[in-house]
């Protein structure tokens, strides 16, 4: 395995010390480096992908250099337009490495979101016309494949993909911890929040480990899971989802359980709820100021106002929470208000190391799901 920060001190000695990007489970060790060691500066967590791509586009146009941009391949459609249409040799012509975390690869087991995206990664990078290579797993092969990698992107002046798999990383022993300003965790907030739902409310969640407890909540209480849609994928596409069945099934209530990350992502779609103005949506954001399910790297999310946000997008009652207490408040407030809702409910960073994963299929979800949106309410 490679050691993270034998890594960042090899870019650094080629003059790459900038950083871009979102974090990636299978990447955690070094996404996490790069957040402890490199200058604040020198490393930005962005919403989206695509944003990272700008950001390290905007960074060569200033000063020059290069940077390192890093994903999961999940979100390489965030970014295909900024590599084919700004980054591209053909286009701006901006050198970057990016790290691109293959979830999914074909002859591992892995998440059912992530097999088909996994298959298919090498196909998308060859159709967009870029260039890449597998990272070994020691440092020895790893620095001849980055120095290669390297070489190219400057001659070409161009993007150069590096794909990272499964394992290729070490341990980073990181000296910062979770906050412990707040006192309640995503489990139990979710916990507080299906407590308040009734058995006609219909339940979209957000993808990572939300969707993993709202599935051990219904299991924990010998409950059918029918009444929830678990987007396992899709990051910062739950709210659409709900809006979307929302504006069709306007005599339900529609709950929408989101991530801090997964709000960031894709603000723009609280203007598009806030101006819809569904009556009967209520809109959870989970914040636990971080990117928890991939290893608990910062989001930015403590440091924005975003039921004022929600408030500015046309939501017609805006709320935050940082207690058990508050947040049975605001649930009950929710009730009876007209919509959409919001509420951000501000919470610990911890999680159990023994959660499950949801045993059923996407498909036998979804058919469940749609058949309680057709039958009323579940059993």
């Amino acid at each position: 395995m490679i050691d993270p920060k034998e890594l960042v001190d090899f870019l650094k000695s080629k003059g790459i010390m900038f950083y871009a990007g979102v974090p990636d489970s299978l990447m955690k060790e070094f996404c996490t480096c790069v957040n402890e060691i490199v200058p604040h500066g020198m490393h930005v967590i962005t919403a989206n992908e695509g944003g990272a791509v700008a950001l390290a586009a905007g960074r060569h146009l200033a000063t020059g250099e290069e940077a390192v941009v890093y994903m999961q391949n999940s979100g390489l459609g965030n970014s295909v337009n900024p590599l084919l249409s700004l980054a591209d040799e053909e286009v701006y012509s901006i050198p970057m490495l990016v790290f691109i975390g293959w979830r999914g690869e074909p002859g591992k087991h892995d998440e059912p979101q992530h097999m088909k995206q996994g298959k298919v990664m090498e196909g998308m990078l060859k159709a967009m016309d870029l260039s890449y290579a597998v990272l070994e797993d020691n440092m020895q092969d790893a620095v001849m494949t980055l120095t290669n990698a390297i070489e190219t992107m400057r001659e070409r002046s161009c993007p150069f993909i590096v794909i990272v798999r499964d394992g290729t990383f070490g341990k980073f022993d990181k000296t910062s911890g979770g906050t412990k300003e707040y006192l309640l965790s995503r489990e139990e907030a979710i916990g507080i929040i299906l407590q308040s739902v009734s058995r006609k409310d219909i339940i979209v969640s957000t993808t990572g480990k939300a969707s993993r407890e709202v599935f051990e909540y219904r299991k924990h209480n010998g409950q059918g899971h029918e009444q929830d849609f678990l987007t396992v994928g899709s990051m910062g596409h739950s709210i659409m989802i709900a809006l979307g069945i929302a504006m069709s099934k306007p005599d339900r209530k529609v709950v929408v359980i989101d991530g801090d990350g997964s709000a960031l992502m894709h603000m723009g779609s609280l203007a598009i709820t806030g101006t819809r103005a569904p009556g009967n949506l209520l809109h959870i954001v989970l914040n636990n100021g971080a990117h928890e399910s991939v290893g608990g790297q910062p989001t930015a999310a403590f440091s924005v106002d975003l039921p004022k946000i929600a408030t500015a997008c046309g939501y017609g009652l805006s709320m935050r929470a940082v207690n058990a207490e508050e947040l049975a408040a605001a649930l009950e407030m929710a009730r009876d208000a007209q919509g959409p809702v919001f509420i951000e409910a501000r919470l610990d960073l911890r999680s159990r190391k023994d959660l499950g994963r949801p045993d059923k299929t996407p498909v036998e979800n979804k058919k469940a799901f749609m058949n309680f949106i057709l039958n009323g309410q579940s059993n």
